[in-house]
């Protein structure tokens, strides 16, 4: 067997609910540093979904510089060359190359700058066509252009390939519920509206949890049902499998009954109030499963409790430094007023990392895991260049900052996290906002990734005739995307690198049956 992963204590974690262990004791740096070695030299691979909670903006987010999209884009967000179904303020980022003004108001995009431009491959589908990204992603363009990037345009959930015109045949098959956030939240982490009971990772976590625990004797039922799911942000359909189910984790600790075990200083009462919980007054359904629940939660804590290491450690933290509050590593630069604020999605990530580094301490021999963390504040309706800039300073500095600490504990191309939403939104300006859309631009970071291109096949821009009707292929009404690329590839693509077989994934992703065999794999992962 390879040697136990540090990624594998990830999945343990995540695994359970607010019941989480007592306040965990510190690990030496050298045994992180030995377990990161033991990680780097086995079979380990993790998928992060990093969850840009609203709708992100995908306009511009990643944007289309070529003179005729930048145009069309201009005609749109820019109230200076407004067309008639455009009214307010500006939302159209500045041209590459404008420096940014420190003094401008924060929701003006004079403030932010310039776009950055990235690479992409030049091939057919991108003859002639030049992209960048949102002027607070200068972090992300430079792992984008140092190969360690890449972005998936125009992704969205799909029935079968879908053009424009299809829309118009009654009885064409389409999502559910789309538009809506709670129900595409879902679509996308369980291709199912709300109330779908599994997720597409906790499905390829089914398949993938023999891989877990082989070495931990006892322990390795509760390892595999348990630690092949974890977030540190709460409960989400993605990662709930029909045996695998997610651990739940706070931001910066794990949850406990007890500080250190206890209950008001008695280890006595704190077993007797777990016993209560975990037994079964009625054979109910739900009766059983929260004794299942518990029991699982506090075998769980007993098995990685005190081998969570300390936030102020290195690389993922300030040495000596155990308030992650207050380390500077994980606070990002305001775009609104130039502060430096604690970045959420950091301390999720931090979280990630200090669970990884768990596995090798434990000796939990974890192989294979999917973790889930979020960000919120993307549904901007209204002030969209600020709120949207301040949450694109957010992810900018999150990820860096994660690939840097995986870099460090070398586990750089054995984790990949990738960006997911619950759509894009619309091309057009509804004064100082915009709304719900449908397909959308996404990131996917690691050293497995192809990096340094842009998959899929990006968008066309037009521009509205007086009836509001978007010439482009790729535009619906208010200039929403139609996606070129389903979720279903998407996610086919990152189960594949994560060695779920082609057979197991078609049973996972029902939907692929409708594309092309050839389409599945969208060719940004290497093997």
């Amino acid at each position: 067997m390879p040697s136990p992963s540090r990624r594998a204590l990830l999945k343990q974690i995540g695994a359970f609910s607010a019941m989480g262990a007592a306040a965990p004791l510190g690990i030496s740096l050298s045994a992180i540093t030995q377990a990161a070695a033991q990680s780097a030299s086995g079979d380990y691979r993790a998928l992060v979904c990093v969850f840009l909670y609203g709708g992100n903006d995908a306009y511009n987010t990643v944007l289309a510089t070529d003179a005729t999209s930048w145009g069309h884009y201009l005609n749109h967000r820019n109230p200076r060359t407004r067309v008639p179904t455009d009214t307010g303020a500006s939302i159209a980022l500045m041209a590459a190359g404008t420096a940014a003004d420190p003094s401008a108001s924060a929701n003006t995009p004079e403030r932010l700058g310039g776009v950055l431009p990235i690479s992409h491959v030049s091939r057919l589908a991108h003859a002639g066509r030049s992209f960048a990204f949102h002027p607070a992603l200068g972090d992300l363009r430079n792992l984008q252009q140092g190969g360690r990037l890449a972005v998936l345009a125009n992704v969205g959930p799909l029935v079968k390939p879908t053009l424009k015109t299809d829309l118009q045949t009654a009885g064409f098959p389409q999502p559910a519920k789309l538009y809506s956030h709670n129900d595409q939240q879902s679509t996308w982490m369980s291709l199912g509206v709300e109330g779908t009971e599994t997720g597409w990772a906790g499905l390829m976590g089914d398949v993938l949890k023999s891989r877990n625990g082989v070495s931990a004797g006892a322990n390795m039922a509760l390892i595999q049902r348990a630690f092949t799911g974890m977030s540190p942000t709460g409960a989400a359909v993605w990662m709930n499998g029909r045996t695998v189910l997610p651990f739940q984790t706070g931001a910066t600790s794990l949850s406990g009954l007890g500080s250190n075990g206890r209950i008001y200083g008695s280890a006595a009462l704190q077993s007797a109030v777990v016993n209560i919980m975990s037994s079964a007054a009625s054979t109910s359904h739900l009766t059983l499963d929260h004794q299942a629940l518990v029991q699982r939660a506090t075998q769980a804590n007993a098995l990685i409790g005190s081998q969570l290491p300390q936030p102020g450690v290195a690389p993922w933290g300030t040495a000596g430094e155990h308030n992650p509050y207050n380390d500077a590593l994980l606070k990002y630069t305001s775009t609104q007023d130039g502060s430096q604020k604690t970045n959420p999605l950091a301390l999720q990530l931090q979280m990630v990392a200090r669970l990884i580094a768990t596995n090798g301490a434990a000796n939990l021999g974890i192989q294979r895991q999917f973790f889930l963390v979020g960000l919120g504040g993307f549904d901007n309706h209204d002030n969209l260049i600020a709120n949207h800039g301040e949450g694109m300073a957010q992810l900018n500095h999150g990820l860096a900052y994660f690939d840097r600490v995986m870099q460090a504990s070398g586990l750089g191309s054995q984790v990949t996290a990738f960006t997911a939403s619950d759509f894009g939104r619309t091309f057009t300006n509804n004064g100082d906002g915009t709304d719900h859309g449908w397909g959308a631009h996404h990131l996917i970071m690691g050293g497995a990734v192809k990096g340094a291109d842009v998959y899929g096949v990006f968008p066309t821009y037009s521009t509205a005739n007086s009836q509001g009707v978007f010439s482009s292929p790729h535009q619906l009404q208010n200039g929403v995307m139609l996606p070129g690329t389903s979720v279903e590839q998407y996610a086919y693509t990152l189960g594949k690198w994560m060695g779920v077989s082609a057979s197991d994934l078609l049973g996972i992703l029902p939907n692929l049956q409708n594309f092309d065999v050839d389409t599945h794999d969208l060719g940004f992962m290497n093997a």
